[in-house]
């Protein structure tokens, strides 16, 4: 389905020590067409390597992220 990223958000860890083999996720904040609104979670990662950002228009289907 397609959606617009409305907002993404990225966790704060202050100053606490994370796993060596720890994953960030950012939340992410998706509009449908319709105005309803999802929020899931995506690595960080791999938003940078897509180039997605907020304002993007995206694909989102089965845990996976396309920038359209």
């Amino acid at each position: 389905m397609s959606y617009k990223v409305k907002r993404i958000l990225e966790p704060d860890y202050g100053c606490e020590e994370r796993p060596a083999d720890y994953i960030p996720m950012d939340k992410v904040v998706l509009e449908d067409i319709n105005g309803n609104e999802i929020i899931k979670e995506v690595a960080d990662v791999e938003l940078y390597e897509k180039d997605i950002n907020e304002g993007d228009a995206v694909i989102f289907d089965e845990n996976i992220i396309k920038k359209v």
